[in-house]
């Protein structure tokens, strides 16, 4: 049976036991096993500040780029292995293997693109030169440059493909060498895209590195110029961020977390509007798609009052028609949600929200999946919730249901309550809006904006255009304030602030003018820099 390694110091390494086991979630059959003791975290860290990060900021951000082609392409080849290995470990449906590897090679293309606009430079520079004194000479630019450290990527179980490269992505392009960990539980195919990336890519050594299995001591290594991403649970980003040596070091620490996401119905939304069909189909969409185990998904339906029974009837039609079981069975729509732990939460998860609301659809009951051994896999119906009082439903606002289940959430038609309702949650990655009344949605975007990383607004004229709200796009920003975990990824440009250094450099206009490439005062730079801060 497969042991899965990890890479470091640009060599594959067993580790010692005790072995942990990955499951198939769908049949319980174990696939592979990993461990991670005995492993040298500390010297790996070493070898990735010193080698790998002087390699990568030697090169242009064109060069850079050209590796994450290299990655995309490489793994894009391999690209149903990687959907079949999906299936099995994640429990997903071909199409929902297909959302989370495309997004993996689709991101890293994205930012290969971005790595080829950008050129020869290898830093950014931010904004114009600013006079210092009474003189023309003596001026003030601020850079962005590579911050000598290593970069610890810490992932979720949902998304193993896009989670990782997403990430190493932007990580690389900014100059930073990366050591990612995937979650250990569905860990199957982001180690074999490691794999893959290794055998295919021409990486200079020390750039990209690999756990799989346990963190272990893997933070007590980390250095002021290290930076650790995080996505999953709010309990485990808090622990991480009060970890003795990231405090001690100030280390950088960005948290993707728990989100309660919102989709919010206008009054001005009529039955059987354009607007009103993309509604329905994005809540079924964002409940059902990876078990409803995306950071995305929505959990809180937020409809104008004398409008729930409509909605109620028309998720529910749509619901009623999911097939719930392995997901490498023809007909079946949704598959399990990815851990035995997982399925003890959602049920318990769903008992808890059911105190303050009723289940109208689905529940907390096991359920048999199509195609699966009779009495294994981790199974679970879509579950709709319909709360009769939105501000007394206090659960619904406080725990997320990581799996398919929604609550519906009445208001009173205005803006300022969907707001209000909207920033009960604490922070959201998202929440979207379907309404074309421009004053209401002036009046919403300002009170529940705050509240959110993301507002995608579906009006009538980009209803049968927009994209689905739970998929996230490298030109824009992904985080939230808050229970979301008060970071930001991606966002083009932006998305490499994280990985770099702002540094304010004063001297001689005309010799900075040459250390830069020209145009400082005043413009942009070209040549050594290049001029940025947005996409």
């Amino acid at each position: 049976m497969t042991r899965l390694q990890s890479y470091l110091l640009d060599a594959w390494h067993p580790g010692s036991e005790p072995l942990r086991p990955l499951v198939d979630p769908s049949t319980e059959d174990t696939l592979a096993w990993t461990a991670a003791g005995g492993l040298a975290l500390g010297p790996a860290l070493d070898h990735a500040r010193t080698v790998g990060g002087p390699a990568l900021r030697a090169m242009s951000f064109a060069e850079r780029g050209a590796l994450l082609k290299e990655m995309s392409r490489a793994l894009h080849g391999a690209r149903e292995e990687l959907l079949d290995l999906s299936m099995a470990n994640n429990g997903a449906t071909r199409g929902d293997a297909k959302f989370d590897v495309d997004g993996a090679t689709g991101t890293l293309a994205w930012y290969a693109n971005l790595g080829r606009t950008l050129g020869d430079g290898r830093w950014q520079v931010d904004g114009e030169a600013e006079r210092l004194s009474s003189g023309a000479r003596f001026v003030g630019q601020h850079v962005r440059l590579p911050r000598p450290g290593v970069a610890v990527h810490v992932n979720a179980f949902n998304f193993p493909a896009w989670g990782t490269f997403e990430k190493v992505a932007v990580s690389i392009l900014a100059g930073m060498p990366v050591l990612s960990k995937p979650a250990t539980a569905t860990a199957l195919v982001a180690w074999r895209m490691a794999q893959i990336i290794v055998e295919k890519v021409a990486l200079p050594p020390g750039v990209f590195s690999f756990l799989a299995g346990p963190a272990g001591d893997l933070l007590d290594h980390l250095g002021p110029q290290d930076v650790l991403a995080f996505t999953g649970s709010a309990g485990t980003g808090q622990s991480l961020r009060g970890g003795d040596r990231v405090l001690a070091g100030s280390v950088r620490v960005n948290v993707e977390a728990d989100s309660l996401n919102a989709a919010v119905l206008g009054p001005d939304v009529g039955l059987g509007d354009d607007a009103w069909a993309t509604f329905v189909r994005n809540v079924v969409t964002d409940m059902t798609q990876k078990t409803g185990q995306k950071c995305t998904a929505v959990r809180r339906v937020l409809v104008p009052r004398d409008r729930v029974q409509d909605v109620v009837d028309a998720l529910g039609q749509e619901l009623s028609r999911v097939v719930v079981g392995d997901p490498r069975v023809d007909g079946v729509t949704m598959g399990p949600v990815a851990t035995e732990a997982q399925l003890r939460d959602v049920q318990a998860g769903i008992h808890r929200l059911s105190a303050q609301a009723r289940v109208v659809l689905g529940g907390a009951d096991r359920v048999a999946g199509q195609g699966a051994p009779a009495g294994k896999g981790y199974f679970v119906a879509p579950t709709l919730l319909v709360a009769d009082d939105a501000f007394a439903a206090t659960e619904v606002h406080r725990h997320e249901v990581f799996g398919p289940c929604a609550t519906v959430l009445p208001y009173d038609g205005t803006a300022a309550q969907a707001a209000r309702v909207v920033g009960l949650g604490q922070g959201s990655l998202v929440s979207t809006v379907y309404a074309d009344d421009r004053d209401w949605l002036g009046d919403f975007l300002l009170g529940a904006g705050p509240w959110n990383g993301r507002v995608q607004v579906v009006s009538a004229k980009v209803a049968d255009q927009a994209t689905p709200p739970g998929m996230v796009l490298p030109s824009c920003v992904h985080g939230g304030p808050g229970r979301a975990g008060g970071g930001e990824e991606l966002g083009g440009l932006r998305g490499m602030d994280f990985y770099t250094n702002r540094v304010a450099v004063q001297g001689d206009r005309g010799l900075l003018n040459r250390v830069f490439g020209g145009g400082v005062f005043g413009g942009g730079v070209s040549g050594g820099g290049v001029s940025g801060g947005g996409d």
